[in-house]
């Protein structure tokens, strides 16, 4: 095995060692290249080892704009080594897709300390040696400022979620995140679950929930004051000012910034309607008055460079952020789903249930779509009223009720009334299974281009809007949605048929008609 160079490392990026097992690293890498690394190799790896790109590396160590030469260097060398080291290591080939990839690759082939048991042994090692001295000093803590969160010690599942996020964190240095998904799917509790994960990647860690409604000029003054402690706020100055503030703190200081409950400053814009033959625009999700700087706030911290990663959850996606997002730009969204099925036994026998019968657990996870909030609040039911029998509770057919439905009756009256239209027109069509299949004229008094254009807006954003999951093939709206709009169909109908609340359905007398006859037909347990 060749002999590592035993000259003095040079002084940049040496912070690499405090996470990383550089020396072994070294040796291996000197052994797929079969002569040792050269210093300025040396210090290319450390660079990226710290997460910097090739550009910074070349800013920092040559102070040179270009980093043409940096690339050269480590796609004639570097990156080859490193592939043929683990190549030869895994037996399968393995490459290096970019600058960032090596991080990933090189942690999972572990080279990457247990920073936990290092903390551990170095903490150890220094209060022996100030025990020996007589003075013993506490190491001051990262900087923490976990709001309001709530107590997720009973965090159960998105463990595949989870890895996603925190890659994107992590290794590709993703700048926004942003976490979709309907009420009660556990956005908060996984925003939560994450940030503790990922809480000693971060100098700082502050989590902010908006279901109070702060302003955007309480809310950054709150965060400046935790990121720069001893800076004084100008309360006089512009938002475009203190949102630059904001963005030079995240590039100081490596922060994971979390603001949950987005959906409660979001609000649709003017409803759709049918008058005098002329239907307004599709409604887009829109900030609620006064709320717009938190608009520009998500925007700039994402097209913004900086080492810092904002978190937010919302039920709604913000209208800019599809302008800003790809799978490989540094914006990013993921949709929460309903959990597994086993994921599911788990809360529900946590709740005391008995599970032992498959049939009754899975129809009661399907019918609630595996959302934990939705289980949780069943099962209470279940105990408190059925005896703890799910059998009867599937005999007695109610699936929204009580805090459910006072959940799903929010969210839905959000909508537009176009975009109500749609979710009625696709409860009664439920063998309608794809965009393609989505009759374009379904829309009374428009001409099929305008009714195909509005469609696929409408449709759009009622995904956006965590009501519909168009990735998965189908476009038939959950179990526990359907439940809710025939009830509530029911009870407009069956009140005054001439007032049902949505205009647009009552104008097409074919879906006038399937409403009718699917409300005679309907019965609560048909699922039995």
């Amino acid at each position: 095995m060749p002999i590592i160079d035993s000259q003095p490392t040079e002084e940049e990026f040496i912070e690499a060692q405090k996470n990383w097992d550089l020396e072994k690293l070294y040796v291996d890498l000197a052994s797929a290249k079969r002569k040792a690394l050269t210093p300025v190799e040396k210090k290319l790896l450390r660079g990226l080892l710290c997460g910097c790109s090739p550009a910074e590396i070349a800013k920092r160590v040559y102070q040179s704009r270009s980093s043409s030469t940096v690339r050269v260097y480590l796609s004639n060398g570097l990156y080859k080594y490193i592939e043929d080291m683990l190549s030869n290591n895994l037996g399968d080939s393995v490459k290096v897709k970019n600058w960032s990839y090596v991080t990933h690759l090189l942690e999972k082939a572990g080279y990457k300390k247990n920073l936990f048991y290092v903390k551990q042994i170095t903490t150890l090692i220094k209060n022996i040696k100030e025990q020996e001295s007589g003075v013993l000093k506490v190491e001051s803590p990262k900087i923490q400022d976990w709001g309001e969160a709530v107590d997720v010690s009973s965090f159960c599942g998105r463990i595949a979620e989870l890895a996603t996020v925190s890659e994107w964190i992590l290794q590709q240095h993703c700048r926004l995140i942003v976490v979709l998904g309907m009420g009660g799917i556990g956005k908060t509790a996984f925003s939560i679950k994450l940030a503790q994960e990922m809480q000693d990647q971060f100098e700082c860690v502050i989590w902010r929930s908006l279901h109070l409604y702060p302003t955007i000029d309480v809310m950054l003054a709150q965060v400046m004051q935790t990121l720069s402690p001893t800076v004084q706020i100008d309360e006089t100055a512009t938002l475009n000012t203190r949102i630059s503030q904001l963005i030079h703190a995240l590039r100081r200081v490596r922060c994971l910034l979390v603001l949950d409950n987005v959906d409660s400053i979001l609000c649709s814009g003017n409803a759709n309607s049918l008058t005098s033959n002329k239907l307004d625009l599709v409604s887009q999700v829109q900030y609620l008055p006064g709320y717009e700087g938190y608009g520009e706030l998500i925007t700039r911290v994402g097209d913004s460079q900086h080492q810092s990663c904002l978190l937010i959850t919302s039920r709604e996606k913000p209208a800019a952020i599809a302008a800003i997002e790809g799978q490989k730009l540094p914006v990013r969204s993921l949709k929460l789903s309903g959990l597994s099925r086993t994921e599911s036994l788990t809360i529900l026998e946590a709740k005391g249930l008995l599970v032992s019968d498959y049939t009754d657990s899975s129809v009661l996870i399907d019918w609630y779509g595996g959302n934990p909030l939705f289980l949780k609040l069943v099962a209470t039911t279940i105990q408190n009223l059925f005896g703890g029998s799910i059998y009867e509770f599937r005999l007695f057919g109610t699936l929204v009720f009580g805090d459910i439905r006072r959940i799903i009756e929010q969210q839905f009256n959000r909508l537009s009334e176009l975009e109500k239209y749609i979710m009625y027109w696709l409860v009664l069509n439920p063998n309608c299974d794809s965009v393609l299949n989505f009759k374009t004229q379904i829309i009374p008094g428009l001409s099929p281009r305008l009714g195909q254009r509005l469609i696929l807006e409408t449709l759009e954003l009622l995904q956006q809007r965590s009501f519909l999951d168009i990735k998965s093939a189908s476009l038939s709206p959950a179990t526990v949605w359907r439940d809710y709009i025939t009830e509530r169909l029911r009870e407009k109908y069956f009140q005054s048929p001439a007032e049902t609340e949505n205009s647009l359905l009552m104008s097409d007398s074919v879906l006038a008609t399937q409403l009718k006859n699917h409300i005679k037909k309907s019965q609560y347990n048909t699922q039995i």
